[in-house]
């Protein structure tokens, strides 16, 4: 039996059928930017994105408590990321389970849907439903 590769984006090039990359994720996310935007990607679960095929979107949806979201680091690596050309999917404010009540909130999913829709038609004219 062969080795797996311990990153699934390892797989070759020819396995891959992905047609967009969404990250959603938790409070992590405040953690995961950084290594996001300095490429230390090495994380489990972050390998994916240097080896995602930069042809297609990659869609971020960042969320995190409203002191992380406000600080000023956290907008300059929102603001790299969407330099390399991944699309945001902002968050919203509301309260939240930490118990602020600000921006910082995850997407509605609905919203998130919509955005991965509206991406993908633009992208490659997938049909809408």
């Amino acid at each position: 039996m062969e080795p797996k590769a311990s990153c699934p984006a390892a797989a070759p090039l020819m396995e891959r059928k992905f047609h967009v990359l969404v990250g959603v994720t938790g409070s992590v996310a405040a953690l995961k930017l950084p290594l996001l935007v300095s490429k230390l990607l090495d994380i489990p679960g972050t390998c994916v994105i240097r080896a995602w095929d930069r042809s297609k979107p990659l869609l971020f949806c960042p969320a995190m408590n409203t002191a992380m979201w406000e600080h000023p680091i956290t907008a300059q690596q929102v603001d790299q990321l969407k330099a390399f050309g991944y699309v945001e999917i902002p968050c919203v404010a509301k309260k939240l389970v930490c118990g602020d009540e600000g921006l910082g909130a995850m997407a509605e999913v609905g919203t998130i849907v919509d955005k991965v829709k509206e991406v993908l038609f633009q992208h490659s004219g997938f049909q809408q439903s």
